[in-house]
């Protein structure tokens, strides 16, 4: 079938069965692909585009060198005038360390440079371009100001070490969700990661993990599930009095890897009122196809670290090295990128790669098992996501494209691209008020 004409008949049907209305079924027609480029266009700019998972490494918040510059990061504000991401949600991570008090210690200085560089950049750097928000309010507030919106995750609870108070800290420096684990067990939470070996440290959530969660109530800090294992998630999903989130995760279905959600980890989502944003991370959503296109490509990496005097190493044992020299071993790897593109591009027999038709199957899959209104975006831009398609921000209308090309609405790609999420939040803070008033 020629892709460039679309039986808006089957689009129709499809966004019916999504929303469970036949009566949107009122006519068939034919869309060219520049029809489909023209109502994407449009609609692009009429919602508020949101990425709930951007990592970033200080280095790129100095005076010298930042997010004012097209550096050669995925995300960064010429990139994002250039696709159309309004609100990128910078992430507080921290790797997994020793359980003591000299990890936690220097888990939570890394974590506060990260926020020190994003409060940075949103108040000294560039506030004529960006601008922190801690609510859907401000954020919508900013967005139609014609700023760019930047928000805080936390990847892994690891840095609050055993002093719960430190929720309560970072949540006034602008945190709003974070998850309790990393690819290792912490101190509050088993990692999904102990499906590899069937290890666990808590069997689920530890006593103060269980602690936290109760205190994120509290605080108003979205509870995100996308790391943890599907023991602490149950176990999150009973003590909580608010909905949750996964900020970077698909669907196990579709591509069976313990960082995506299965078919009941979906419906607890469901019940809990929460939302699953779909990550654009290539072996979270087609092992097989990226492991082919992988193979190759990896193959041109090694040369081009070679030539660089860069030692190659895979993700696992990249994020193993300590700070200083995982973050050193990133940027290299990120100077390398561009080079690898071009090589590519001169290739003819290379595997399809994991693109963003693949990563919208996804998003039609959660849609199809949880309802539309418990699905949102995400690009884990910066910590190893990207696709064709939507390799950085630069990108991010592509993925517009592709919904409207499969019948989704205007209304739906909002809620898909924000609307969702800061249901969510807005539930969260809620509850944390009436809490409050306890």
């Amino acid at each position: 079938m020629n892709k460039s004409i679309i039986l808006v008949a089957i689009l129709l049907l499809s966004i019916a069965c999504k929303e469970g209305t036949p009566e949107q079924i009122e006519t068939t027609t034919v869309m060219t692909e520049a029809e489909i480029l023209a109502k994407a266009k449009e609609i692009h700019k009429n919602v508020m585009t949101l990425d709930t998972h951007c990592d970033i490494n200080v280095k790129n918040f100095t005076d010298s060198i930042n997010y004012t510059q097209k550096l050669t990061s995925q995300v960064n504000l010429p990139k994002m005038q250039e696709g159309g991401l309004d609100v990128p949600w910078f992430i507080v991570y921290t790797g997994q360390d020793s359980l003591n008090a000299d990890g936690y210690k220097a888990a939570y200085e890394n974590a506060m440079l990260k926020f020190d560089a994003i409060h940075k950049l949103c108040e000294d750097i560039a506030p004529d371009q960006i601008q922190l928000a801690t609510t859907s309010e401000e954020a919508r507030r900013i967005w139609k100001s014609g700023k760019k919106v930047a928000m805080i995750g936390i990847e892994n609870g690891y840095p609050i070490g055993e002093d719960i108070s430190n929720v309560e800290k970072f949540y006034n420096l602008g945190g709003r969700y974070m998850s309790l684990a990393h690819n290792g067990h912490s101190q509050l939470s088993d990692s999904n990661t102990g499906e590899e070996d069937d290890v666990w440290l808590h069997n689920g959530l530890s006593d103060l993990g269980k602690q936290v969660v109760v205190e994120m109530n509290r605080v108003g800090m979205m509870i995100d599930v996308s790391h943890p294992s599907k023991e602490a998630m149950r176990q999150m999903i009973a003590l909580t009095k608010a909905p949750l989130i996964a900020s970077h995760s698909s669907a196990r279905a579709l591509c069976d890897h313990s960082r995506n959600l299965d078919d009941e980890q979906l419906q607890w989502m469901k019940e809990n009122g929460g939302v699953v944003q779909t990550v654009a991370f290539k072996s979270y959503l087609n092992t097989k196809k990226n492991e082919a296109r992988q193979a190759k490509e990896t193959e041109v990496l090694k040369v081009i670290a070679d030539s660089m005097g860069v030692q190659w190493m895979d993700r696992r044992a990249a994020f193993a090295l300590p700070t200083e020299e995982r973050e050193a071993y990133f940027e290299a790897y990120m100077k390398m990128l561009p080079i690898q593109k071009q090589k590519l591009a001169t290739m003819t027999d290379l595997p399809p790669a994991v693109d963003v038709s693949d990563f919208v199957d996804h998003i039609d899959y959660l849609v199809e098992k949880m309802g539309l209104e418990h699905v949102g975006i995400s690009s884990d831009f910066d910590g190893g996501g990207g696709i064709e398609g939507w390799e950085d921000a630069s990108e991010t209308m592509n993925v517009t494209i592709e919904l409207v090309r499969r019948g989704y609405t205007e209304e739906q790609i909002e809620k898909l691209w924000s609307g969702n999420l800061f249901r969510v939040l807005d539930e969260v803070q809620v509850v944390a008020k009436e809490i409050q008033k306890v």
